[in-house]
């Protein structure tokens, strides 16, 4: 009876140390996904360090800041910001669209991403349409706060924005927010565009725009489209649409 009465003990010993260790085991891994969830939500924003890049005026035409940033990363392409919303980024532009899916804009591994010009687009925003990506982050980090733009009064209370390269400024007009499919031959190849299509890319986006302002786009403006992944649908896109209107340095300005 004794020596069952030890054993008894001993298994019981064996047991509450089990549970002790898959109790500090749970805790150690449940503290590291609080963290790691942080860092990948941290990481959808831009940091101080980054935003001594941003240009900090409209008129600044050569933007150094941009050079300087392009200088420690050769696919930097501008920075682009939609007022009075977390939409805040620099730009790059990789060899294709899947460089910058999980990679920041210092090039190192990052879930959030970056915010990318799609590959066929030329880097000086010079097409008639140019079209940026970037990843939903359910914080409005990124570009999460696009698919607020399917709300009238969220779309109403936000009309501008401003995009900024090397070489120029652009005020942005904001006048069209679309629900698309990620296979939307329209919207997603934006190098057709350059052949003529202007026209009817202005008339798929009237007729199939969740919200729309009439701002008098004609074929011969320059388009920029946000584009980022809706909540819902796997392969439902939001995508928001505006002009581009070039701002002219001060008068001794660069």
């Amino acid at each position: 009876m004794e020596t069952a009465a030890r054993c008894a003990r001993f298994g019981n010993r064996i047991l509450n140390g089990i549970a002790v260790l898959l109790i500090v085991l749970l805790f150690l891994y449940g503290g590291y996904s609080l963290w790691d969830t942080a860092m990948i939500y941290r990481g959808a924003f831009v940091s101080g360090d980054l935003m001594k890049f941003k240009p900090a005026s409209a008129e600044e035409a050569d933007n150094p800041t941009l050079s300087e940033l392009q200088a420690i990363n050769g696919d930097v392409r501008g920075w682009v910001t939609i007022d009075d919303t977390h939409i805040d980024h620099p730009v790059v532009q990789g060899e294709t669209n899947m460089d910058y899916i999980n990679k920041d804009v210092y090039g190192e591994f990052s879930l959030s991403g970056s915010i990318f010009l799609d590959s066929s687009n030329s880097p000086d925003f010079s097409d008639s349409y140019s079209l940026l990506y970037g990843h939903h982050m359910e914080n409005g980090g990124m570009f999460g706060d696009i698919v607020e733009f399917v709300r009238e009064d969220f779309f109403n209370a936000h009309t501008t924005g401003t995009l900024y390269a090397p070489g120029g400024t652009w005020n942005i007009e904001l006048f069209a927010c679309l629900e698309v499919d990620a296979y939307d031959s329209m919207v997603f190849n934006p190098t057709a565009q350059e052949e003529g299509n202007a026209e009817s890319l202005l008339e798929y986006i009237r007729e199939n725009a969740v919200c729309y302002r009439e701002i008098g786009a004609e074929p011969e403006d320059q388009i920029i489209g946000l584009s980022t992944c809706a909540e819902a649908e796997t392969n439902g896109r939001v995508v928001i649409y505006g002009r581009l209107n070039p701002v002219k340095a001060q008068e001794g300005g660069a």
